[in-house]
């Protein structure tokens, strides 16, 4: 996987949410499965694409800094 930030940025108040983050284990590695292959990048739908194995875990809520 290729991951890539831009405007990537943290508040003070979300310290703490990011420690809680930090700390959680990953659970499983999900797959990505393609099932058909267009031609072109603009013909692709979403049921070509099967995501399997993945397990997301809880929701953790951030407070939006104004």
């Amino acid at each position: 996987m290729v991951w890539r930030g831009g405007d990537v940025h943290l508040y003070r108040n979300h310290a703490a949410l990011v420690e809680e983050q930090m700390s959680r284990n990953p659970s499983g590695a999900p797959k990505l499965r393609i099932n058909r292959w267009p031609l072109s990048i603009f013909d692709y739908r979403i049921e070509d694409f099967d995501v399997f194995d993945y397990a997301p875990q809880a929701h953790i809520s951030a407070p939006v800094a104004v």
